[in-house]
């Protein structure tokens, strides 16, 4: 009896007319939707304004782009500089290639760059952003799959990938191996679930909750390496990736533990988006002089109301009567508001508002 393996993907790339529509780059589309779809809901849950985390988002994902394909190609050099190489290479982004240690760093650059513009703390903007950036890391490592790239060992097992492709070079390569995109793809939502309930259980903040998303990562991707079976730099015996993960890993837990001491809790709702008063204010001006929805009668009789018999205006300008009664003493020759024009035209002197 055959075992079903994980087919290959027929085609990674659709055609709409001459246009090319490839599956990796949809994927990485779709996993920036989410995160910022994600981070916009826990940002606004913590007392920031709706528009920020997208506003943010326009400078953190193309920074985080360029920052990714820097890391790809600089640990990878050796596949677009040297002999038979071809350096322009470097730049087809949509054949794959994005290092996710370069996408944070330069992404975490352009992020800086958006809150400063804001006004809002990056640490407090981080942890609110942090599991839709790992569920965009889930969705973007489909794009993998469908480029047939970046698989683990040679398996028998049942959830085994089946690969057909053939290399630039002419050579191909037929065969069943450990789906690691697939792997990653699980281990990051469960990352995302774990950084949202351990932010819950424990009001984390000051980017802590960040730290929690960076430390669980490495460990994944750590083991995931060691079964990929794709080129890279060794040291030690161990990838390059994986002395990055443990350096990173062992920088989060420092920093979790070190701020945790220092800066327990979570920031201040009042302090972490000037836009949200902007927001809240606005709010309450088009709400003030209305009841349920409609305008408050009393407060345009008070807004109309002006000289009448003994009813002073409302809106006159001078001193305000005392809690006794009696009003306050206002300098001769000088009547105040509506009032003044009386005067001006009588010669009288304008009754004190009451």
């Amino acid at each position: 009896m055959d075992i079903a393996y994980i087919p290959s993907p027929s085609r990674g790339v659709l055609y709409l007319g001459p246009i090319p529509l490839r599956a990796y780059a949809f994927c990485i589309i779709l996993g920036v939707v989410a995160a910022v779809w994600l981070g916009s809901k826990r940002w606004v849950a913590r007392g920031g304004a709706k528009h920020t985390v997208g506003d943010i988002a326009v400078w953190a994902v193309p920074f985080g782009l360029v920052g990714g394909r820097l890391y790809h190609v600089i640990t990878d050099h050796q596949l677009y500089f040297g002999e038979g190489k071809n350096p322009w290479n470097a730049f087809k982004i949509w054949e794959g290639g994005l290092g996710i240690w370069g996408a944070v760093a330069l992404g975490a650059v352009g992020a800086w760059i958006g809150c400063r513009r804001r006004g809002v703390p990056l640490p407090a903007y981080a942890d609110a952003i942090a599991p839709g950036i790992v569920l965009a890391q889930a969705m973007g490592r489909w794009g993998n799959y469908f480029n047939q790239e970046l698989y683990g060992r040679p398996t028998t097992l049942p959830w085994g990938l089946e690969i057909h492709k053939t290399l630039p070079d002419g050579e191909v390569v037929t065969g069943v191996y450990h789906p690691t995109f697939l792997y990653e793809s699980l281990w990051c939502v469960g990352v995302a679930l774990l950084v949202i309930w351990v932010d819950r259980r424990w009001k984390l903040g000051h980017g802590r909750a960040f730290a929690v998303y960076v430390a669980a990562y490495t460990v994944g991707r750590f083991w995931i390496e060691w079964l990929r079976i794709d080129e890279a730099h060794h040291y030690l015996g161990l990838r390059l990736n994986d002395w990055t993960s443990i350096v990173v890993f062992v920088g989060a837990v420092a920093y979790f533990v070190i701020v945790g001491k220092k800066r327990p809790g979570r920031e201040d709702p009042a302090s972490i988006d000037p836009a949200a008063h902007a927001e809240a204010e606005q709010a309450d001006g088009k709400s003030a002089g209305t009841t349920d929805g409609k305008p408050d009668a009393g407060a345009g009789e008070k807004r109309s109301e002006t000289v009448d018999g003994d009813k002073p205006s409302a809106l006159m300008d001078g001193p305000a009567a005392d809690p006794a009664g009696k009003s306050a003493e206002k300098p001769a020759g000088k009547p105040a508001g509506a009032a003044a024009a009386v005067a001006e035209k009588t010669g009288e002197d304008a009754p004190n508002p009451i």
